[in-house]
């Protein structure tokens, strides 16, 4: 037990979930360079990708914590050598999981338009956002279906194949965007965001064929679903129900930030769209060490090897705070560049260029609490994570938000209260952590 808390074994872990990891952010900020280039109304093409990225992101960060859930229980299995007990618990968990994305694509579908008003998108952004949607949205049975099948092997202490999958499927997400996008002189047309809607929804499903082919060729999980359902899915549910009800939290922080984004005007959304994704590129980063934690302390747990959990933890802090901060260095030394791949849009820029600071400035934070919730979430302690960000979203975000929106602070009102709702979700798990296992060692 002691070599799993070593460096080398964490960096096994953590290097390739980091790459993996950052697939999803690589293919929203692939879309958005691509689209802010084109030459026809690249700004109302970047915001519409924006507002659909956030919408889509809600559905997936509420239907994807089965990742989560499956990693905690088939980790802490491991950990008390008892896998066969849960082999058959992923292939159910799919199950359930892709029969609701496809409930979700029929009742949202023909409501895309109002759904896109709710964000202040109106004229050529919304017709843009519509347009983007109804083809991007086909590919979420396939991303939570990749999602689950990573959680596998997450919990089988493995996130090398994963990184595979996610390199692929992030290769064939950038060839495919510069084709269908831009076109091909003497072939066909540029289809402009269409092409981009397309070249995501193609690497998704092509993502999901791989993650099927290498869980049932490398592990003993099998995808046929069997009943009665395993024992630990009433567990997995209750874990599940936590997690979404923190997510709808999650998400009303996305919405509302997405919404008084686009309020303020196109330059301000598109603004919005190229720093958040940035920032999610960072959170992706950091989540390779929260990954890592999530495998890991759900081991650990299952063996009840408390020392050790506290040991990792003072490891990941330390590991996730150099991270971090080598983040913002590198997003400080191409500070002036960075904005240039995705619009040449003066006034844009200009937005831009005024708060990005912030988000380089939140890097090391964010690795605090997202370490944390990569190890309560292994640990399968979901209700404290949802309690957490409930108060972090509604008590510190919300009301701070509104409040520097009443000042006119536009685009500093959206991430500076991110980043004091950044600090209040990462002290409270840490100090709950701290006062769960100290007494236990």
């Amino acid at each position: 037990m002691n070599s799993d808390i070593s460096l080398k074994n964490i960096n096994r872990l953590a290097v390739p979930a980091l790459i993996s990891g950052i697939s999803e952010p690589i293919i929203s900020l692939t879309d958005a360079a691509i689209v802010g280039n084109i030459h026809i109304n690249a700004t109302e093409s970047l915001a519409a990708v924006g507002i659909v990225g956030t919408f889509l992101s809600m559905l997936i960060w509420v239907l994807g914590q089965t990742r989560s859930a499956i990693s905690s229980i088939v980790s802490q299995y491991v950990g008390a050598n008892n896998l066969n007990k849960v082999k058959n618990l992923p292939a159910q968990a799919i199950f359930i999981i892709t029969s609701i994305s496809i409930l979700i694509i029929v009742g949202t579908y023909p409501f895309a338009h109002s759904i896109f008003k709710l964000y202040n998108a109106s004229d050529l952004i919304l017709d843009y956002s519509v347009i983007y949607y109804k083809i991007r949205v086909f590919g979420f049975p396939f991303t939570l279906f990749t999602f689950a099948i990573f959680g596998s092997f997450r919990g089988l202490q493995n996130t090398y194949y994963p990184m595979i999958i996610s390199i692929l499927g992030a290769v064939i997400n950038i060839v495919l965007d510069v084709i269908l996008v831009y076109g091909i002189d003497g072939f066909f047309e540029p289809m402009n965001i269409k092409g981009a809607a397309y070249a995501s929804l193609c690497s998704q499903i092509i993502m999901a064929i791989s993650a099927a082919y290498f869980l049932l060729k490398k592990t003993p999980i099998s995808l046929k679903v069997t009943f009665p359902f395993n024992k630990e899915m009433k567990r997995f549910a209750l874990m599940i129900l936590n997690l979404f009800v923190r997510t709808i939290a999650l998400n009303v922080t996305l919405y509302l930030e997405s919404a008084f984004a686009t309020s303020y005007g196109a330059e301000y959304i598109a603004a919005y769209t190229i720093a958040i994704n940035l920032w999610f590129l960072g959170a992706f980063i950091i989540d390779g060490y929260a990954s890592a934690g999530n495998i890991l302390s759900g081991k650990l747990y299952g063996a009840k090897a408390y020392n050790l959990l506290i040991q990792l933890s003072n490891q990941l802090i330390k590991y996730g705070i150099i991270v971090g901060t080598i983040s913002a260095i590198v997003g400080a030394i191409l500070y002036i560049p960075i904005g240039y791949i995705f619009t040449s849009d003066p006034k844009v820029l200009a937005a831009f260029y005024d708060i990005f600071w912030i988000v380089l400035i939140m890097q090391p934070l964010c690795a605090l609490a997202f370490i944390f919730d990569g190890m309560f979430k292994g640990l399968g302690m979901m209700k404290y994570l949802r309690n957490v960000l409930l108060l972090a979203t509604f008590l510190v975000f919300v009301p701070i938000l509104f409040w520097l929106d009443t000042l006119d602070y536009k685009l500093y009102a959206i991430f500076i209260a991110l980043t004091v709702w950044i600090i209040a979700r990462g002290i409270p798990l840490i100090i709950k952590f701290r006062r769960l296992f100290l007494p236990l060692i």
